[in-house]
């Protein structure tokens, strides 16, 4: 494998996945890109002579702690490499046991799927880090807290957006090593997270799924981004 100038690439990405019902005629193809995502980050670091040392993906489906008993369905980090170590049989079997389904009104639990993901166990190795979250939804966001009274919901989530902000420019994750990349429609709350540190937004058509969103620019602007 190339490496850039001797450094020393270990990347996770955290996928949060829109699981509800209205992902349903587009969910597979989300799926599909999941699975196939790691393999072309890969080989575009490699054209940009990025060798990727360790490349660790987890997976976060949500839906409406509301309506939905499986709300949030968190895996571990997968180890993809490839070598014995190798956990891609793990990852994709988690991937394809993703059923779009659920989900009640329209807007969903998503802000808390980023919260879980910024608390990740992030490789902490390496000269060179990067700790990715992937957002992928067709809704807008409930605020946060909105289903704090669901017996399922999560311990320790921010109050709201703005502490949420708080979480991702302070000490949740490492500030050089973060990146955002969203895929969610442009309205609020996703229209006003552009403007957070290292965060890229991709329209996507609200209540359509996420059949318009376009993955090789993901890996553009990710690969160029690190």
């Amino acid at each position: 494998m190339v490496m850039n100038q001797g450094l020393d690439y270990n990347v996770d990405i955290v996928m949060c996945i829109d699981a509800t019902g209205s992902m349903h005629a587009i969910i597979d193809e989300v799926k599909s890109n999941a699975l196939s995502f790691y393999k072309k980050f890969v080989a575009a670091m490699e054209e940009k002579e990025k060798g990727v040392n360790q490349l660790r993906m987890k997976v976060i489906a949500f839906r409406d702690f509301g309506c939905d008993t499986d709300a949030m369905l968190e895996s571990d980090f997968f180890i993809l490499s490839g070598d014995e170590n190798d956990q891609s049989d793990e990852f994709h079997a988690f991937v394809n046991g993703i059923v779009a389904d659920g989900g009640g009104d329209l807007p969903e639990n998503s802000l808390e799927a980023l919260a879980l993901a910024m608390q990740s166990d992030w490789v902490r190795t390496g000269s060179v880090r990067r700790h990715v979250i992937m957002m992928y939804t067709d809704a807008q966001a409930l605020p946060l807290g909105a289903r704090s009274s669901a017996r399922n919901y999560p311990d320790g989530m921010p109050a709201d957006l703005a502490e949420l902000h708080e979480w991702w420019e302070g000490q949740a994750m490492e500030r050089r090593a973060k990146r955002l990349l969203l895929f969610a429609p442009d309205t609020e709350p996703w229209s006003d997270m552009i403007e957070w540190q290292n965060t890229f937004h991709q329209a996507s058509q609200a209540g359509k799924g996420c059949s318009d969103t376009d993955m090789a620019a993901c890996i553009h602007m990710l690969v160029n981004s690190i």
